[in-house]
């Protein structure tokens, strides 16, 4: 796991599991169906971040839920992916939509539905609190759980290492 700093220079997309990752994996059922998650404020500044710095960000999601899709647009997130029961070929078409290689990519998951498109990643990446199975193959491993800041973590850790974080003056570029 120490070389992924090394990678972190090549990486220009960010691809992103939903729940377990962006939420702490705890749903609340509402009586009307719809389900309730939380979000990380620190995790959506780091999304929004990344958009404005220039990297393809994408999430890539079994769930759907409205209230995903408008979090996601809030942060001015395009390409998102919900209700999907293939993340391996979801992901490979948007690689070849945007012209990128996969070793160019940082793909944080959580979960069994996650193994086989992180595999594919030049950079597989896991909150804490993953299953063992994504710890094993993960480049990095966050320090952080999921839902608590784990994507603010890889999102942060790259924007520094490529420069693109912030200045010592405290502005950004």
């Amino acid at each position: 796991m120490s070389n992924y700093k090394n990678l972190l220079k090549s990486i220009n997309t960010f691809i992103f599991d939903y729940d377990g990752v962006l939420t702490d994996s705890t749903i609340i059922l509402q009586p009307d169906g719809e389900a309730l998650r939380t979000a990380n404020v620190k995790d959506g500044y780091a999304l929004q971040l990344a958009v404005k710095s220039g990297f393809n960000v994408a999430i890539i999601s079994g769930a759907i839920s409205k209230s995903i899709a408008n979090r996601f647009e809030a942060l001015r997130i395009k390409d998102f992916f919900l209700g999907v029961d293939n993340k391996l070929e979801v992901f490979r078409n948007y690689l070849k939509e945007k012209n990128v290689k996969p070793e160019n990519v940082l793909f944080m998951g959580d979960d069994i539905p996650d193994f086989i498109a992180m595999k594919e990643a030049g950079l597989p990446c896991c909150p804490a609190d993953a299953a063992p199975e994504i710890k094993a193959i993960s480049k990095y491993i966050s320090n952080y759980e999921g839902g608590k800041g784990c994507v603010r973590d890889v999102i942060e850790q790259t924007l520094k290492i490529q420069e693109k974080w912030m200045t010592d003056d405290g502005f950004l570029w």
